[in-house]
């Protein structure tokens, strides 16, 4: 076996168009019209060569009783050029995160559905 890489992470949410707010006017990505008619509501949406799939179906996991910090959480991890914008966008948009407990430059947040994400500061 040779895996070569990650193509994407899907990403369960209750209402498509609450996500999208999130994931586009918060995060800033855009969706890709790639999406073929797969028989429910969802998104796939562009990060780099590779995507996160949203997913308008029940979730059959608890959304309450997440651990607060989302490091301690199943979470996807994406990287930005600055974190500075991102925190900026978050505390606009309301949206609660947790700074990286390892002293990384990266935060942790949920999206509306409780989703884990962290954003991790690159290198340049």
């Amino acid at each position: 076996m040779n895996i070569q890489g990650l193509l994407h992470v899907s990403v369960l949410v209750a209402d498509l168009e609450r996500a999208l707010e999130f994931y586009e006017g918060v995060l800033g990505l855009r969706a890709s019209d790639e999406r073929p008619e797969l028989g429910f509501a969802g998104a796939w949406l562009d990060v780099g060569a590779q995507q996160i799939h949203l997913l308008a179906l029940p979730n059959p996991d608890p959304v309450q009783g997440r651990p607060e910090h989302g490091g301690r959480d199943r979470h996807v991890a994406l990287a930005v050029a600055s974190l500075e914008p991102v925190r900026r966008a978050l505390e606009t948009a309301g949206v609660e995160f947790t700074l990286s407990r390892s002293g990384r430059r990266a935060l942790f947040c949920r999206d509306p559905d409780g989703n884990a994400l962290e954003l991790v500061e690159s290198a340049p």
